[in-house]
């Protein structure tokens, strides 16, 4: 069995690390690189950056922190915000990821998935996804591409794009089906309904998408403890954290330590 992995995640705007509350209300969490130098030395498996308002901003990838960040890791480390094409994403990697998060640029072009899988390889490339929970009296935004990765009455959960702030009127069960058909690594699942709540993951969600891929999917959006790390675990292949190391609640070792005590195979 491959170990389950614990990943810290580095929400960037304007240079400085944020962590907010579905996606609002966004909260100063410190340096980017001095963060990225901790979580390696407590033992973090891998590490993500997010650039969240690149694509909202309209503008490129903040690639000098990207560079500086990577100096001070030596685990896997996943850049993510306003990549929208190859060029890009040979930068990124030239920056020093070994691998890069694309979500806004998928749904507007998911040639890209396919056609960055067929480039730098299927495992460099994550597919990130930022759902919502669609409201039973709410109505289906259309969209206008695939028909297949649309919502219908079916559907239970939204992609939204642009840092959450754009609803897409695609399914997230069918739209994680699809990227992983074009080519897509791993899937980084994010519940805009649990983000920064500490109330746990989406378990639902996040189970209902592992057993639709054949590819590892990141569980991100609600951890409030070790329990709640533990639970998600369970269905999918790892668990990204923000608030809770950020500001000092829990350290890495002590969740390996809590993941072990539950019989969830970690590295050490």
């Amino acid at each position: 069995m491959l170990a389950k992995r614990i990943i810290p995640c580095l929400d960037v705007t304007a240079g400085r690390v944020v962590k907010g509350t579905n996606f609002v209300n966004l909260k100063d969490a410190g340096d980017p690189i001095e963060l990225a130098k901790k979580y390696d030395e407590q033992g973090a498996d891998e590490l993500v950056f997010l650039d969240i308002t690149a694509s909202s901003d309209k503008r490129a990838i903040l690639i000098d922190l990207v560079s500086r960040t990577a100096e001070q890791v030596f685990i896997p480390f996943t850049v993510g915000g306003g990549i929208s094409d190859i060029e890009t994403i040979r930068e990124v990697l030239n920056a020093g990821a070994d691998k890069v998060s694309i979500n806004t640029a998928a749904v507007k072009n998911p040639k890209l998935i396919a056609e960055s899988s067929r480039y730098f390889g299927a495992q460099c490339i994550v597919v990130a996804i930022d759902a919502r929970e669609v409201m039973a009296d709410g109505n289906a935004v259309k969209w206008d591409g695939e028909p297949k990765v649309a919502l219908d009455h079916e559907s239970k959960w939204e992609v939204y794009t642009h840092g959450g702030r754009k609803p897409t009127g695609i399914d997230a069960v069918k739209w994680a089906e699809y990227m992983y058909e074009l080519g897509a690594g791993e899937i980084l699942l994010t519940s805009m309904d649990h983000d920064g709540t500490k109330d746990g993951y989406a378990i639902e969600l996040t189970k209902t998408i592992s057993q639709k891929v054949g590819i590892p999917v990141i569980a991100s959006g609600g951890a409030g403890n070790c329990e709640h790390i533990v639970e998600a675990l369970e269905v999918c292949e790892a668990a990204l954290l923000a608030s809770l190391l950020h500001y000092g609640e829990l350290t890495v070792s002590q969740i390996k330590k809590a993941c072990k005590e539950n019989k969830i195979s970690v590295r050490n």
